[in-house]
This record gives C-alpha cells, sequence and structure tokens, in this order.
C-alpha cells in the first residue's frame, strides 16, 4: 500500500520505491508538461458540478498534460480553469467531456500565460484576465511568442503574409528555395 488517497497525491514522473529500499534522489529525466493554453471550464447546469469534476479526474488518468483547478464566475458560476498543451489538445478535451462523458459544458475563449510586471517590481505569472491586477498598477504586460518557420509553394506566399499580419506577427526573412517554394521566418504572439 502507498498510502496515497487521491490521484492528486502522486505525480506522473514521480519516483516510488519500496519502504525496505528507499531512493535518495528521484530518477532523472523527467520533466512535467507545461501547458500552454488555458480556458475556463463551466457545466452549462450548475448542478452538474460534480459530475464534471469526476469526469476530468477519469480523463487526467491517461492525459497527464490535462491540468485543471477550481474556479469561480460570476456570469458561469463554479467551473474549473484548465490547461492544455495547445488548441489542439483542448478540442480534443472538449470533445472527449461531450462524447464519453457526456457533459453539456461551455468552454471560455482560451488564453496564454502573461507575465506581469507591477510598478511595485513584483513579477506575476497569470493565465487568466481575471487574474490581471488594477491598471494602474501594471508597469508592463509580456506575452510568449513563437518563431515561425513556413514553406510553402510560392502561389500561396499573399495568403500566408497575410495570416502572419492578421495575427499581429513580423515577417523576418523570405528564403527562397527554388522557383516555385519559398521558406517564410517570422515571429507571431
Amino acid at each position: 500500500a502507498t498510502g496515497f488517497k487521491t490521484l492528486q497525491d502522486i505525480d506522473v514522473g514521480d519516483t516510488i520505491t519500496l519502504a525496505a529500499r528507499p531512493a535518495t534522489e528521484q530518477l532523472p529525466g523527467y520533466q512535467p508538461l507545461k501547458p500552454m493554453v488555458f480556458a475556463g471550464l463551466y457545466p452549462s447546469n450548475p448542478d452538474d458540478y460534480n459530475e464534471l469534476r469526476d469526469a476530468l479526474e477519469k480523463l487526467q488518468l491517461n492525459d497527464a498534460a490535462l491540468t485543471y483547478e477550481p474556479e469561480t464566475s460570476q456570469a458561469l458560476g463554479f467551473g474549473y480553469r484548465l490547461g492544455f498543451l495547445g488548441l489542439f489538445h483542448m478540442e480534443i478535451v472538449q470533445e472527449r467531456l461531450e462524447r464519453e462523458y457526456d457533459m453539456d459544458i461551455i468552454f471560455t475563449a482560451p488564453s496564454v500565460e502573461y507575465r506581469v510586471l507591477k510598478t511595485d517590481g513584483v513579477l506575476m505569472e497569470i493565465d487568466s484576465p481575471a487574474a490581471l491586477p488594477d491598471p494602474t498598477l501594471i508597469e508592463h504586460i509580456e506575452e510568449p511568442w513563437c518563431e515561425l518557420r513556413i514553406f510553402t509553394p510560392s502561389e500561396y506566399i499573399g495568403p500566408v503574409l497575410d495570416l502572419i499580419t492578421k495575427r499581429r506577427g513580423e515577417l523576418k526573412t523570405q528564403n527562397w528555395l527554388d522557383t516555385k517554394r519559398v521558406e517564410i521566418v517570422g515571429l507571431i504572439p
């Protein structure tokens, strides 16, 4: 027996040993996955809150990348703040909750983790707009950016550049690989 009472008592990657032969340190190499996209999740019917919790616990059994914690919204009531590896992961979780657990749920708009430097020098990491401090206390806000490296046929250069621009991206370089293919390098939030 391990003495664990709930699944939250242990994480993927924890080192488990026999009591007679304990480990002095955990095995190297494992790093927990870091959620990149966050969204609120609420049951359409507030009476389904406990069912939603149970469904999330079961879902997390075979999806260690999924994170969640209780959250309250004035408009939507009691729910959870979920963390995902990306938008596709979020869509899969939503589909599974609806199909496998027959949940009628409401997802809020996804967001990313922002770093907020306050005027008093304190650096905060937030994943929800509701967690933003008073605007008068904010020195500046940083958001994650990633480098894009897109390989495309030349006839799609215009639409690809338009998409980058619409997403507040910045073009760094265009490298022609031959007369029909181009590599577009840029940054996007």
